[in-house]
């Protein structure tokens, strides 16, 4: 684990090419017509994926900061939310077919992209205190 988030944090021009690509893919996943989505049995399965997804979204985007503190995590945070939103809004638009807006995938977005923070900080510590 120590050696993946050394990766992201000290490549940072190689971490913003892959958040961005995250970023489109996340953008692309989320405007699929609901037809072409596959139906899982599994109970919230569409919260789990927004919840991973917004996870690894702010995780890559505060890899890419060069100082990485409260404000670095304040506005990757917002970010997280933000985009979140703005792709629940676009998908109640009706630019996308059989796709609807829905608070609760914002919800998911939105503690994803804290989970993703929380990850990136606790492993930041535990890198910078071992050898």
């Amino acid at each position: 684990m120590k050696a993946l988030f050394l990766f992201f944090h000290n490549h940072k021009p190689r971490t913003s090419r892959i958040a961005l690509f995250w970023t489109l893919l996340i953008l692309l996943a989320c405007l699929i017509p609901g037809r072409e989505v596959p139906d899982v049995q599994v109970p919230l399965a569409d919260k789990w994926v927004h919840f991973v997804l917004f996870a690894a979204f702010s995780f890559l985007w505060i890899c890419t900061f060069r100082r990485t503190g409260l404000k670095a995590g304040l506005i990757v945070g917002l970010l997280s939310v933000l985009f979140g939103y703005v792709v629940e809004l676009l998908q109640g638009s009706g630019i996308t077919e059989g796709r609807s807006y829905d608070l609760y995938d914002v919800l998911a977005d939105g503690i994803g992209g804290l989970l993703g923070l929380a990850v990136f900080f606790l492993l930041r510590s535990y890198a910078l205190k071992t050898p």
